[in-house]
């Protein structure tokens, strides 16, 4: 590749399903980021997700400075925040706490690069990774199932391409929902983009550090945590 690989964006999620926010550093531990999916959004029947209740990609969370989540600037347990879940998610909605590995649809982490991004030509934000990685040559990714990330001390085993869904037609920005994005997701890239991974070892990374693919794994010394 002529470009160094380096890490370009970094996000976290700590409501499931809502819009996340961007990171400039992240430590990365045995679960992924901290603070990552900490909450999820329930009815009657079990957790609710925007590939249903898109409008819940509408409303921000973050964490703030005591690691708790936060929706459009309220605490995620206060009183000013349920009404907007319920007002995105449904009348009987709620939310609750969530620790569980169970939070994560397959693996604590999402890598996504720019290489496949610009070939989907639609806001990264529609993938929701957690990491973004800068200089890959087109569709590269595709061939990085089974190899690991090393960004100064984390290495991170990615396992597989990662299956997309529905929330993917959904527009960040305007919530408008286009199901032609998924159809071309499915056509040109046999509905996978971006990529699960999990954590070898754990540290802490930045936007612009150097990432090295390590293809041939299982010459590499050591174990997963």
């Amino acid at each position: 590749m002529g470009v160094m690989l380096h890490v370009a964006g970094l996000w976290r999620y700590p409501v499931k399903s809502l819009a996340g926010e961007a990171l400039t550093t992240a430590v990365i531990g045995p679960e992924g980021i901290p603070g990552d999916r900490i909450v999820r959004v329930r009815g009657p029947e079990g957790v609710r997700t925007s590939r249903r209740q898109y409008r819940l990609l509408g409303l921000k969370a973050v964490l703030d400075r005591d690691g708790l989540p936060r929706i459009n600037g309220h605490a995620w347990n206060s009183e000013e925040a349920l009404p907007l879940i319920k007002a995105a998610a449904g009348s009987d909605a709620s939310l609750e706490a969530w620790d569980g590995l169970d939070r994560f649809d397959i693996l604590p982490l999402l890598v996504a690069t720019d290489g496949a991004v610009a070939a989907f030509g639609r806001d990264v934000r529609r993938l929701r990774p957690n990491i973004l990685i800068a200089g890959v040559d087109g569709l590269d990714e595709r061939s990085w199932a089974g190899a690991e990330l090393q960004i100064g001390d984390v290495v991170l085993r990615l396992d597989s391409l990662r299956g997309r869904c529905h929330m993917t037609t959904v527009n960040p920005d305007t919530l408008e929902v286009d199901p032609s994005v998924l159809r071309d997701i499915v056509r040109r890239f046999d509905g996978k983009l971006a990529l699960n991974a999990d954590v070898v070892r754990p540290g802490s990374i930045r936007i612009g550090d150097r990432v090295r693919l390590i293809r041939n794994v299982q010459l590499r010394a050591g174990s997963r945590i």
